[in-house]
C-alpha cells in the first residue's frame, strides 16, 4: 500500500536542489556539461599553486588546471627541455600549456600554436617591451611571458659589516661596483679560505649566462641579433676571468664547476660565503624551506659589478608560456594565459615567489610598488638587462660553448683552445635542432 503522508517542506526543498543542480550539470542539449582539462608543465612552485587555484575558483565547473610539475630541483634546465621536446616530438597531447626558458621559444615555435590572433593591442600593450620582444619568430607571436629574470648578486651584509668602511661598500655594490673594485675587496677579508664570490659554474645554460655578462660586459654595442664571435678579445678575456676566479686567485671555489643556482645558494649559505652570482626570487624560495632564518634576514641584493668605463650588464632570463599545437583544450589554454597575464596574477606571483611582473601596470601602482622597495630595485636593475642570441639554433651553440667554458673552467683546456674548440665545434654543426 502507497505511503499517503504528504512531503515535508524540508523534502521538497531538497528535490529542487536537485533539479537546480542538474540543469547545472546539462547542457542545452541534454549532455553532461564537461570541464575542460588543461595539463600545464613548469616548475610548480607555491606561487603557481596560488594562481592555478585562484583560475579553477574563477572557472569551477568549465575549465580545470592541472599541474605538471618539473622541479628546478630534480630537473636542470636543460633536462627539462629535452623532456618537453621528446614529448612534443611525439605529438603527445597529455600537456596542453608549457613554460619555456625564454631562448627556448624559436626551438619550440614548431610545435607551438600560433597566439597572434588571441591577444589584441589592449594586452600586448600592458607586457613590458623587454619581456615581450623575446616571444616573437620570425614577426609571429608564439609565446606570451610568464615572469622576468635578472642576473643580479647576493651578499651577506653581516658579513660585509666586518669592513670599516662598509658602508661606502654597500653603496657601491647597489649602484654596481667595478670589477677591478670588486676583487680587490677580497683582500680587506682576514680569512683567505673563506669563499669570496660563488657562481655556477656546471655544464649548462646558467654557464653561459655568466659567461655572456662578462662577454658583453666589455662591449659599447651588442646587438642580440648577430653571431657571437668566440675570436675575439673580449670573449677571451671573459673566459680568463671565470677560469682565474677559480684556478689562480682563489676568489671562488672549485666546487663551482660542479654547481647549478641552487647549488650555489644552498653552498654560499652552508659556507658563509660572502657573494653569490644569481636570479630574483631566490630569498623568497628559501624562505620556504631553509631553517637558519637569521643567514636569510642577513642577505641583501646588489648589481652585478661592472668594467670600468663601461655600464652596467646583465643577462635578462625569465619564463614564457606556449600552447601546445596537438593540444585538444586550446582556447581553455589561452584563457589559462590571459590570466597569468592579469595584474592580478602578477601580484600574486611576486607577492608569493618573487617572480618579476611582466605586466607594466604592476609596476605603474604607485601604492604596490610603495609597499615593495625590492621590486623597485630589480626594476632599475632590468635596465641594465641584455638578451642572449635570438638566433633559431642557440640552444645548441649554448650547449657547445657550456662544454668548453666549463673544461675550461676546470683546468681541463686553456681558455684559448677552449674558444676555438667552441667555435670549430659550432660551424662543424651548422644545423638548426629538430
Amino acid at each position: 500500500m502507497q505511503n499517503s503522508k504528504s512531503l515535508t517542506p524540508l523534502a521538497v526543498a531538497g528535490i529542487v536542489v536537485v533539479v537546480l543542480v542538474g540543469i547545472v550539470l546539462y547542457n542545452w542539449n541534454g549532455a553532461p556539461a564537461e570541464v575542460h582539462k588543461v595539463y600545464f608543465a613548469d616548475n610548480i612552485s607555491p606561487a603557481h599553486r596560488a594562481v592555478i587555484e585562484r583560475f579553477n575558483a574563477l572557472h569551477r565547473g568549465s575549465i580545470e588546471v592541472e599541474a605538471v610539475n618539473l622541479p628546478f630541483d630534480k630537473f636542470t634546465t636543460n633536462e627539462r627541455k629535452e623532456l618537453l621536446a621528446r614529448s612534443l616530438r611525439n605529438k603527445s597531447d597529455r600537456i596542453d600549456v608549457f613554460a619555456v626558458d625564454l631562448i627556448w621559444i624559436p626551438r619550440f615555435s614548431k610545435w607551438s600554436e600560433p597566439l597572434g590572433h588571441q591577444f589584441d593591442d589592449d594586452i600586448l600593450g600592458t607586457i613590458l617591451e623587454k619581456a615581450i620582444e623575446s616571444c616573437y619568430v620570425e614577426s609571429t607571436l608564439v609565446a606570451m611571458p610568464l615572469y622576468l629574470d635578472i642576473g643580479m648578486m647576493y651578499y651577506r651584509s653581516d658579513l660585509l659589516r666586518r669592513l670599516p668602511n662598509w658602508q661606502s661598500v654597500e653603496a657601491q655594490l647597489k649602484e654596481s661596483i667595478t670589477w677591478d673594485d670588486f676583487l680587490k675587496l677580497r683582500e680587506s677579508f682576514n680569512d683567505p679560505g673563506q669563499p669570496f664570490y660563488i657562481f655556477a659554474a656546471k655544464d649548462f645554460e646558467g654557464l653561459v649566462c655568466n659567461y655572456l655578462e662578462l662577454l658583453v660586459g666589455q662591449l659599447g654595442e651588442y646587438s642580440n641579433t648577430a653571431p657571437l664571435d668566440l675570436g675575439s678579445p673580449e670573449a677571451r678575456k671573459a673566459l680568463e676571468m671565470m677560469v682565474n676566479f677559480v684556478r689562480r686567485s682563489k676568489t671562488s671555489p672549485s666546487q663551482v664547476t660542479a654547481f647549478d643556482e641552487n647549488r650555489s645558494y644552498d653552498y654560499m649559505l652552508a659556507h658563509n660565503g660572502i657573494f653569490c652570482r644569481g636570479w630574483p626570487n631566490f630569498l623568497e624560495n628559501y624562505t620556504t624551506f631553509y631553517p637558519d632564518t637569521a643567514k636569510l634576514r642577513a642577505l641583501r641584493r646588489a648589481a652585478l659589478p661592472h668594467f670600468r668605463g663601461m655600464k652596467p650588464r646583465a643577462v635578462y632570463g625569465g619564463w614564457s608560456l606556449m600552447v601546445s599545437k596537438y593540444s585538444r583544450n586550446k582556447e581553455q589554454a589561452i584563457e589559462f594565459i590571459r590570466f597569468l597575464q592579469s595584474e592580478e596574477s602578477q601580484k600574486m606571483m611576486f607577492d608569493i615567489g618573487g617572480y618579476l611582473p611582466t605586466n607594466r601596470n604592476v609596476y605603474a601602482d604607485v601604492e604596490y610598488m610603495k609597499h615593495h622597495p625590492n621590486l623597485a630595485y630589480y626594476k632599475k636593475l632590468l635596465e641594465n638587462g641584455f638578451h642572449r642570441p635570438a638566433l633559431a639554433d642557440y640552444t645548441r651553440i649554448s650547449d657547445i660553448i657550456s662544454h668548453y667554458v666549463h673544461r675550461a673552467i676546470k683546468g681541463d683546456l686553456a681558455p684559448d683552445q677552449a674558444l676555438q674548440m667552441a667555435a670549430q665545434d659550432i660551424r662543424a654543426t651548422n644545423a638548426v635542432e629538430d
